[in-house]
C-alpha cells in the first residue's frame, strides 16, 4: 500500500532498519512507476568504515581470494583516511543479481535515502540494461564464481604452497590490464558453469598433451623456415591483444592449476571492463536518478525541507567541476559531465530550441525524457554517448574549448576549436576520443613466437604520436610475462610509419612452472 503524501520517511538523522525499508520502498515506487526503471532484486548491506576500507582493497567484491596486494591497498587507504586526507564513499554497489549495495553506517537518514536512490536504483538499472554489461558480464553468476575462485586459490595454496601461488598471481595481476577482450566476437561470460568446466579442463589436461608443442619441429633436420609466419600465427591465434588469454592457452610449461589461476584473474578483469568504458554514463545516470527521486520525495512531503537541503548540499558537492585553472582540476568529473548531459537531454526533449532541433532532430521536442534516457542508457557507451549527445548549448555552458600543444612548434599553444559550428563538432569529437579505450589504452599485441628456435615471444607496441612506454614500468611488466612464458620475451615499439623506436627484452629469472 502506498504511503500517504506528507507521511515522513524519517524525522531525524537517526535511522534503523525499518527506516531503510521505508526509504527503499518509497524510492522503488518512484523509480518503477514514474521513471520506468527495471532493476535486479536489491540486497542492501550496512557496513562500518573499516569494512568500507576493506571493500576498497579488493574491488568491492564480497568474496575474493587472498593476495598480499589487497592488504597493501587497505593499509594505504586506511592511513589516508585516519589522517583526514581522504574521505570514504557513501556507498559501493556491485553489478550482481541480487544487486548488492553497501551503505556506510555513519550516514544520516538523508544520505541513506540518497545512496539507495543512487545505487540501488540508478546504478542497478544501468547494470541490468546497458548493452556493454549484457555483452560482457554475468550478473547472476559472479557471486558464485567468486566463491569458486576463492576456494580454488585456497586449495592451490594448500597443495602447491602459498609462495608458488603468490608468484603466479603476482605475474597475472601485473598483466591484468592486458587480460581483456575489448571488442565483440567472443562469447559472453557464463560464470555459473565455470566450476564444472574447470573440472572438465583438468581431466582433459591429464589425458592429452598440448598438440601445438608436441608437434613443434625441434630436430636437427628442421628449420624455422619450415614453419611459415602464417602457419605459426594460425596455430597460436595471433596477433593477440589479450596477453593472459594467450598465456593460459599456449604457455608451454605452465601447470594446469597455474593456467586456471590466469583464467580466474582474466575473467575478473573482463568483468570489470564495462565499468571502465561507461563511467560517465553510469555515474551520470545514477546521479540523474537520485536527483529525480529525491526531488519527487520532497514534493510529496516524504522528506522535510531541512533534509532536502542536506541532500542538495551533498548533490552539489558530487557534481562540482573545478575549472581548468583550479588547483583541484584533474580532468572531467564523471558525475558532473554525466549529470549535466542527462539534464541537457531532458531539456532538449521537453523544451528544445531551434538549435537543438537542428542538431538532434530525432529527440528534440518528443516530450518524454525518460523514454529517450532509458534508450540512451541501454545502447551507448561513454565515447559514443559524448560523440552523439554533447550539445552546443552544454559546450557553451561548461565553457569547453580545445587547445593544441605541439612540442615541436615554437609558436606556443594554438586554439583548435571555438564556439562555432565547426568548433562544436571538433570539441565533441576530441572529448569523445578521450573516453575511447581503443585510443587511450596502450596498444600491445603478441605477434609471433619462434616455435622452431628458442621459442622467444615477440610483442609489438603501436606508439601513437611517438609516445614510448616508461622504461622501468615496461621492463617490470615484461619480466612477469617472461616468467609465465618461461622463455625470452621481446617488445618492439613502432611508430605510425613502422619505424622501430625502442626494444625491450626480458629473460625469465625463475621457473614458475617448476613450483
Amino acid at each position: 500500500m502506498t504511503a500517504d503524501a506528507g507521511d515522513k520517511l524519517f524525522d531525524s538523522a537517526d535511522w534503523d532498519f525499518a527506516t531503510l525499508q521505508r526509504i527503499h520502498d518509497a524510492c522503488e515506487e518512484v523509480a518503477r512507476d514514474e521513471l520506468g526503471l527495471s532493476t535486479y532484486p536489491n540486497q542492501i548491506e550496512v557496513i562500518t568504515a573499516e569494512q568500507m576500507l576493506d571493500a576498497y582493497s579488493s574491488g568491492a567484491m564480497p568474496l575474493f581470494y587472498r593476495h598480499w596486494s589487497f592488504g597493501k591497498h587497505f593499509a594505504h587507504h586506511e592511513a589516508f583516511y585516519r589522517k583526514g586526507w581522504r574521505g570514504l564513499a557513501y556507498e559501493i554497489v556491485i553489478n550482481s543479481s541480487p544487486c548488492i549495495s553497501y551503505l556506510m553506517e555513519e550516514n544520516t537518514a538523508t544520505m541513506q535515502a540518497l545512496v539507495i536512490a543512487h545505487a540501488a536504483f540508478g546504478h542497478n538499472h544501468f547494470f541490468k540494461n546497458n548493452y556493454v554489461f549484457k555483452q560482457w558480464t554475468d550478473a547472476e553468476g559472479i557471486l558464485e564464481y567468486l566463491r569458486f575462485a576463492k576456494a580454488y586459490v585456497a586449495h592451490c595454496e594448500e597443495r602447491y604452497g602459498p609462495v608458488a601461488v603468490e608468484r603466479t598471481l603476482d605475474a597475472a595481476h601485473a598483466l591484468m590490464s592486458h587480460g581483456i577482450f575489448r571488442y565483440p566476437g567472443h562469447k559472453r561470460q557464463d560464470l555459473r558453469t565455470e566450476e564444472r568446466r574447470q573440472r572438465e579442463r583438468r581431466v582433459h589436461e591429464e589425458r592429452v598433451f598440448n598438440d601445438l608443442w608436441r608437434t613443434v619441429p625441434t630436430g636437427p633436420s628442421k628449420t624455422a623456415s619450415e614453419l611459415s609466419v602464417e602457419r605459426r600465427r594460425t596455430l597460436l591465434g595471433l596477433p593477440q591483444e589479450n596477453l593472459l588469454y594467450f598465456l593460459e592457452k599456449s604457455a608451454p610449461r605452465l601447470h594446469a592449476w597455474q593456467r586456471e589461476l590466469l583464467r580466474i584473474v582474466r575473467l575478473i578483469a573482463q568483468y570489470f571492463y564495462p565499468q571502465r568504458i561507461t563511467k560517465v554514463m553510469n555515474e551520470g545516470a545514477a546521479t540523474y536518478v537520485h536527483h529525480r527521486i529525491m526531488n519527487r520525495l520532497h514534493e510529496r512531503g516524504r522528506i522535510s525541507d531541512g533534509n532536502f537541503i542536506e541532500f542538495l548540499q551533498s548533490h552539489t558537492n558530487v557534481v562540482f567541476q573545478p575549472g581548468f585553472d583550479d588547483r583541484r582540476f584533474s580532468g572531467f568529473n564523471p558525475y558532473a559531465l554525466g549529470f549535466a548531459m542527462m539534464k541537457d537531454i531532458e531539456r532538449i526533449v521537453t523544451e528544445p530550441t531551434d538549435e537543438d532541433r537542428e542538431w538532434f532532430p530525432n529527440i528534440a521536442g518528443t516530450g518524454d525524457a525518460m523514454v529517450v534516457l532509458r534508450d540512451v542508457w541501454a545502447n551507448y557507451r561513454d565515447e559514443s554517448f559524448v560523440g552523439q549527445f554533447l550539445s552546443p548549448a552544454l559546450i557553451r555552458h561548461m565553457r569547453l574549448f580545445h587547445l593544441h600543444d605541439e612540442p615541436t612548434e615554437t609558436s606556443g599553444i594554438r586554439v583548435q576549436a571555438i564556439h562555432d559550428e565547426r568548433g562544436y563538432k571538433r570539441i565533441r569529437r576530441e572529448l569523445s576520443q578521450e573516453y575511447d579505450v581503443g585510443y587511450t589504452d596502450t596498444n600491445i599485441e603478441i605477434v609471433d613466437v619462434d616455435l622452431a628456435g628458442d621459442r622467444r615471444l615477440s610483442l609489438r607496441h603501436a606508439a601513437r604520436g611517438g609516445g614510448v612506454l616508461d622504461v622501468t614500468q615496461a621492463q617490470r611488466v615484461l619480466q612477469h610475462l617472461a616468467e609465465l612464458w618461461s622463455y625470452d620475451v621481446i617488445l618492439t615499439e613502432l611508430d605510425e610509419s613502422g619505424t622501430t623506436l625502442k626494444e625491450h627484452v626480458a629473460k625469465p629469472q625463475t621457473n614458475l612452472a617448476a613450483a
